[in-house]
């Protein structure tokens, strides 16, 4: 009987641990499915409370929309839709390169080129975009001839987001770590070798999430070239109101225009932040 009562004993031990493992298991794969179907949950209730905050907007003030021009405009506000495009992603490298140039002038030894670095960053930043579009164009534009709206639009467009992305690559720069270069510099690296192995690889994972929400901010600031007559998806639907006198359904579908570019752009800026924050 002893004997029967200590194999009894031995086997329930070692049940024990592995019943606690598959309960960990589960518990492992629950506790995440779990999570995602809160949040889930609560995005669609966030919704739901929106739509028809709108909708009892709405019908208090016995608005009718009618959304049929849209197909009979369609190649219009595609041709629109297709130019504020073509403007962010040429106004994101240009801006790109003078951030760059922005970033490294404020962190230069030359005191005159940090302060021009600076004295461009203040002004940009303290100053409201649509100023420095009438600025740019009627003003410095016309006296170096430059006619071009498009052009113009997206010099108007680079100087501007050029300013935040010198301050989004200045702070990358500053939380490096300078243990990290001193021992770049005590293995033996060049300058060029602890530029590509040790500062590049921190400095994108650094800002790689701030850049990817800066170009969703340079899509919605193309809407304000529409003032000087750039044709792209706010003055389309801008000039499309005025024919049909649809204002409220041609604002709203611009609205949903701009949604289908930037929200895939603010999923993607998470992703990153999560991803390098993990790594980390």
């Amino acid at each position: 009987m002893k004997n029967i009562k200590a194999v009894d004993k031995s086997e329930s031990s070692s049940r024990l641990p592995r019943d606690i493992h598959k309960n960990m298991k589960k518990n492992e794969f629950s506790t995440p499915l779990r999570y995602n179907l809160k949040k889930a949950l609560n995005a669609m209730i966030a919704a739901l409370l929106v739509v028809v905050l709108v909708w009892l907007s709405v019908l208090r003030l016995s608005i009718s929309f009618d959304f049929g021009f849209i197909s009979q405009f369609r190649y219009r506000i595609f041709q629109g839709f297709l130019m504020t495009i073509g403007l962010s992603i040429v106004s994101l490298i240009f801006s790109l390169a003078i951030g760059v140039i922005a970033a490294l002038g404020e962190n230069s030894k030359i005191l005159f080129l940090r302060y021009v670095s600076s004295i461009y960053v203040a002004f940009i930043r303290g100053t409201p975009l649509i100023m420095q579009i009438y600025l740019f164009f009627y003003i410095i534009g016309s006296a170096w001839g430059i006619d071009n709206r498009f052009i113009s639009g997206v010099l108007i467009l680079s100087l501007f987001e050029g300013a935040y992305i010198a301050e989004i690559i200045r702070g990358g720069l500053a939380s490096l770590e300078e243990t990290q270069l001193e021992a770049a510099k005590a293995v033996g690296f060049t300058q060029a070798q602890t530029i590509k192995t040790v500062i590049l690889p921190q400095l994108v994972a650094n800002v790689l999430p701030s850049l990817t929400g800066q170009f969703s901010s340079i899509i919605k600031d193309s809407s304000l070239l529409s003032i000087i007559a750039v044709i792209e998806l706010t003055q389309t639907m801008r000039e499309i109101s005025s024919l049909n006198f649809r204002l409220f359904e041609s604002y709203l579908f611009l609205g949903v225009l701009y949604l289908c570019l930037t929200l895939p752009l603010s999923f993607v800026s998470k992703y990153f932040e999560r991803k390098f924050s993990y790594e980390h």
